[in-house]
């Protein structure tokens, strides 16, 4: 009962009762990173959800307006320390999350949850082994298994390995471990970047 239709009730009614708080931190944000380089405050990323529906993510724009998209070796997004394709606010709002906030809209729109496999990027499928297409089957969320363990530090292989962990084994209490490890590594600024600095990216 909770995986196809309890989770989707608390995902509403949470979205409904967060929004009006989280204006007071989103707008004074959209504000910043309009006034650091006139470009747009919002970056409408293309993902893949449940059963492979694609739609548009939303993210506060951490990045320099037409940054170049870099992926490491296996697929997965780059990012490190000293990154050059991220603002300055951008860096204090990756590191706080913030820039995830905007995604409360996609939860209540029922693109995505407050827990769940993390969004895949376009361009992915044929990287996929089979098993990890499970993971589609779900809602993907504003965090997940994954991001409480690892945040940005992981592999692919990591990721598959956690994201189906998450599928095989959903439930009220893990989706409340996953939010209380979130919260706890957003705090401690743990696996912010799966690299220190520009130089260790891979395949570049």
């Amino acid at each position: 009962m909770y995986r196809y239709g309890i989770k989707r009730v608390f995902d509403v009614v949470v979205s409904l009762i967060a929004l009006p708080f989280l204006f007071f931190i989103m707008i004074p944000v959209a504000i910043l990173i309009k006034l650091e380089d006139r470009g747009p405050v919002f970056y409408n990323a293309p993902r893949l959800g449940k059963n492979m529906k694609e739609f548009k993510m939303y993210k506060f724009r951490s990045m320099k307006v037409n940054a170049p998209d870099i992926r490491n070796k296996d697929g997965s997004t780059f990012n490190s320390n000293n990154d050059p394709r991220v603002t300055k606010i951008g860096k204090i709002l990756r590191k706080t999350s913030i820039d995830e906030l905007p995604q409360v809209i996609n939860v209540l729109k029922g693109d995505m949850s407050f827990v769940g496999p993390r969004p895949s990027p376009l361009g992915n499928k044929d990287r996929y082994p089979k098993e990890y297409f499970r993971k589609f089957e779900v809602r993907p969320g504003i965090t997940g298994y994954n991001q409480a363990v690892l945040r940005n530090k992981s592999t692919m292989e990591q990721r598959i390995t956690n994201d189906l962990f998450y599928v095989e084994n959903i439930s009220l209490h893990l989706d409340i471990k996953i939010l209380y490890m979130t919260i706890v590594s957003v705090i401690r600024l743990k696996n912010i970047n799966r690299y220190e600095n520009e130089k260790e990216k891979v395949g570049l």
